[in-house]
């Protein structure tokens, strides 16, 4: 069975939030994910303004930055897939 074939992919983001190292997903199921801001250079040069800017699209299937040109699907951070540089 591949990950994509069982519930770990079917939650949607929710809520979103920062602090000085990682940004934080709450999902549809309950969970909270941190994910080093390492991994997405363009959140981690970005002021607070710029990543309170963001919106979800498709239903909480992902993340949405307009000023950065930046999207995050959930899929993927569950997954642990980086930013491409």
């Amino acid at each position: 069975m591949s990950i994509l074939d069982n519930d770990l992919i079917k939650a949607n983001a929710m809520e979103l939030w920062f602090d000085d190292d990682k940004f934080y997903v709450l999902l549809s199921d309950g969970r909270e994910i941190g994910v080093p801001l390492d991994w997405f250079p363009k959140l981690k040069k970005a002021n607070d303004n710029q990543r309170s800017k963001w919106r979800l699209i498709g239903n909480g299937i992902g993340i949405h930055w307009e000023d950065l040109d930046e999207d995050i699907s959930v899929e993927g951070l569950l997954i642990g897939r980086k930013a491409k540089h």
